[in-house]
């Protein structure tokens, strides 16, 4: 079947590979419509046809049978553990197993040297990885008393055990199954027999609750994705982070040198833009990502986005950044992870905190630069949290009044040092070695080095301290102003925001 690829790939200048993963996200566009018209009354049918779709895909399109036999072993391993193994250490067993069974793949991805262009058992498995996990912690709250649960948990429960064809067909949902989105089995069972759509009081074309809509939507988004494809194509060759190890990089200008590595990280990203918002195109029109009706009585579909790149490319700040960066992944990590780790009747800590971003690092490889990138990422974060801390609330206005000159310069401030930092430490992540990593940052003058290490040498060697006096006054100034009557000064002006473990736990 390769021959119906080669010359694409010969026009559009990629590899083989990459052209069939796109191929197969387009052809989940119209298998999407053709899912939706099975009947919620048929399930059975449903689960089948994500089996069959999956199969095609892996099969004569993508010919990896080897890496089809491998997911299902780790499906299947997930299944018989969640069901008989009625310990509460299950889903740390089956943490280990599915994502020891990972690690290895990684390990001989990276013995074997291959590229990102190469598409092989890791990029679905670790899509699948988040599904299996998150699954076997769905059982384990299933089994435990519900007024030991939060809002999420209660949710997601599972107390009702799947068969092994329920199970299969939420493993294998095919417009997820190469690049995600990863959605747990509530929504999965939700999706199949159609929950969601059955309180809308306006019926579809089809005389059933499928809301309308669903089609502009998802074609939109995909128009979007292949934009984003085109530009990547286009310009990613050319003007990415690798282009720092040239030597024309470094004949240029510290300060040239900094503002094209700027430009080269938005096209980097443009390949990730462009898978993900073609995946969730196609799941949109399965019916997943729901989210219900607007004043205007317009669908909302955003439940299915795993990106939201205005937040990204203009970020406010660096967690609002990582909040809008692979979504699905951030709502992993922190319900499975950081919330997992954490002992009952504690908050979760800076331990919580590290072992999840060396889960997050695990689960991407054992590339150099994935831990340079997380590591830094960490300190980032640090810095985000002690700039919100103590400056931030002494430039909010008071409750009803229009933000400052200071907010704004506030603002346009933070989203040019998230922006630069940004960046600075995804740098590492593409390039994969900490050898290139280094090299790069040297060429850039060591600029994120050195915005981390001076924040917080000052805040720690007193700016924190200076700022809370600051704070303290103005405290101070406001309540001697206020009259009786007053509209008291907003609390949130004065209130010491999240903590440290608060700010670096991925929220959605």
């Amino acid at each position: 079947m390769d021959a119906l690829f080669l010359p694409l790939a010969g026009v559009v200048g990629a590899s083989v590979d990459q052209v069939k993963l796109i191929t197969c996200l387009l052809i989940a566009y119209p298998l999407g419509s053709v899912f939706i018209r099975i009947p919620s009354s048929q399930p059975a049918m449903k689960h089948l046809f994500n089996i069959g779709i999956t199969l095609m895909f892996f099969f004569p399109v993508l010919q990896l049978y080897s890496a089809f036999f491998q997911l299902l072993a780790s499906i299947l391993a997930t299944y018989y553990l969640t069901r008989y193994y009625q310990s509460s250490k299950m889903p740390w067993v089956v943490f280990c197993v599915v994502m020891g069974h990972l690690t290895v793949n990684h390990v001989i991805r990276s013995v074997y040297n291959l590229s990102y262009e190469t598409l092989e058992v890791t990029g679905p498995q670790m899509v699948l990885t988040m599904k299996l996990t998150t699954f076997a912690w769905n059982v384990y709250d299933g089994r435990r008393p519900a007024a030991d649960l939060d809002k999420w948990q209660t949710s997601k429960r599972v107390t009702n055990f799947p068969s092994l064809l329920e199970f299969l067909g939420y493993s294998f949902y095919f417009p997820g199954i190469l690049v995600g989105p990863y959605l747990d089995y509530a929504d999965y069972m939700d999706l199949i027999n159609e929950t969601v759509f059955k309180t809308l009081a306006v019926k579809g074309k089809s005389g059933r609750n499928v809301p309308a809509g669903r089609k502009r939507v998802a074609y939109r988004k995909m128009v979007t994705g292949l934009v984003y494809l085109g530009i990547f194509i286009v310009l990613g060759g050319s003007w990415n982070f690798s282009i720092s190890l040239t030597p024309w990089f470094l004949e240029q200008s510290l300060f040239y040198r900094i503002a094209i590595y700027q430009m080269c990280g938005v096209f980097e990203r443009t390949k990730y833009y462009a898978i993900w918002t073609l995946t969730e195109g196609a799941s949109i029109l399965t019916g997943l990502g729901f989210t219900g009706v607007s004043p205007s009585g317009e669908t909302l579909w955003t439940g299915a986005a795993n990106v939201d790149v205005l937040v990204i490319e203009i970020p406010s700040n660096f967690k609002v950044l990582l909040d809008a960066w692979n979504m699905k992944t951030n709502v992993w990590l922190r319900e499975c992870v950081y919330k997992r780790v954490t002992p009952k009747g504690k908050k979760p800590g800076f331990r919580s905190s590290m072992i999840t971003f060396t889960t997050s690092a695990f689960w991407h490889g054992i590339a150099s630069g994935y831990y340079l990138a997380f590591l830094t990422g960490g300190f980032i974060t640090t810095i985000g949290r002690l700039a919100r801390a103590n400056i931030r609330p002494l430039v909010l206005p008071a409750a009803g009044a229009p933000p400052s000159i200071a907010k704004h310069a506030y603002d346009v401030v933070g989203t040019v040092i998230t922006t630069l930092l940004l960046n600075y430490a995804a740098s590492p992540f593409m390039l994969l070695t900490a050898k290139d990593s280094l090299i790069t940052w040297a060429r850039l003058g060591f600029y994120g080095h050195i915005l981390i290490g001076g924040s917080m040498a000052f805040f720690y060697a007193g700016g924190t301290k200076f700022f809370r006096g600051l704070q303290t006054k103005q405290a101070s100034k406001f309540a001697a102003n206020a009259s009786p009557i007053s509209t008291p000064v907003h609390e949130k002006q004065f209130m010491v925001p999240p903590s440290f473990d608060q700010m670096v736990a991925p929220q959605k």
